[in-house]
């Protein structure tokens, strides 16, 4: 990758540096805000002035050792962009973040309601999109892009959303039509504000739409293409997920299938 000029002339400090680079960076602009939001709070007020050459694997391990697990993951990953890209430019010749380990995240399985809970609830004025996003999987971002051009042939057609492109190339996807589509504002906080008493998000519905799709025995493949997950692994993390009235169920389903089998050996008897 070719130097830019301006980072030639420059004693390239890392605020200079990710002044230049970040608008470079082929990322989504959720994802860039992102960055940038990390780098602003977190690596600025310790790194910001300082030359990149100069920035140590000590100073970057000690000022991620304060942060929370999550945050510290994230921000651990733009450093590891901007030195990383820095040695691409050829303006430092190790990457200080390479090797710092990240942190273990333990992501607890977030509550849920299933369809059969979440359709006998009443939102107001608010029941059908929430509704249509639990029937139809979509990102909130998907549904505030989604058009009534872009439903057609009984099916949604999903290839953006509000920030433009579609979290992942996995993203861009088609599902069955399942509910009208009642259109829907830029801002989640009211549906969020509904949602909150019974203890689920807005995203909480995509679990709502993965756990019907297993429900109705879609295969997790075909499934993690309905999500829009470029790793079915993703997916099949719902789909393992095991809700008390399955037990019930498979109690159900065995015990029927000992009498089954019971009564099919007293036939065998029988006939002989």
């Amino acid at each position: 990758m070719l130097v830019c000029e301006k980072c030639q002339n420059l004693l390239m400090n890392t605020d200079n540096f990710v002044e230049i680079l970040f608008p470079q960076l082929l990322v989504t602009r959720k994802t860039l805000n992102n960055y940038s939001g990390a780098y602003d709070r977190y690596l600025r007020p310790e790194i910001g002035q300082q030359d990149l050459a100069s920035v140590t694997k000590n100073q970057l391990v000690n000022l991620l050792a304060v942060l929370p697990a999550q945050t510290r993951y994230q921000t651990l990953m733009v450093a590891r962009v901007i030195f990383r890209e820095a040695m691409e430019r050829d303006l430092i010749s190790e990457n200080p973040a390479k090797t710092i380990k990240p942190p273990r995240i333990e992501v607890k399985p977030g509550k849920f309601l299933t369809w059969e809970e979440l359709s006998v609830l009443d939102f107001g004025k608010q029941t059908s999109r929430i509704q249509f996003l639990a029937l139809h999987g979509c990102r909130y971002g998907e549904a505030v892009a989604l058009l009534d051009a872009d439903i057609y042939d009984g099916l949604v057609h999903i290839s953006k959303s509000a920030a433009g492109e579609t979290k992942t190339v996995a993203g861009n996807r088609v599902v069955p039509l399942l509910s009208p589509f009642p259109g829907f504002a830029k801002s989640q906080k009211r549906l969020a504000t509904l949602l909150k008493p019974h203890g689920v998000t807005v995203h909480s519905l995509r679990k709502t739409y993965a756990y019907t799709l297993k429900s109705s025995q879609i295969h997790v493949t075909t499934a993690a293409k309905m999500m829009g997950h470029s790793n079915p692994l993703v997916t099949l993390k719902i789909y393992t997920l095991v809700l008390d009235d399955e037990i019930a169920k498979s109690a159900s389903a065995l015990e029927a299938f000992i009498v089954k089998s019971a009564l099919d050996k007293q036939a065998q008897k029988i006939a002989s």
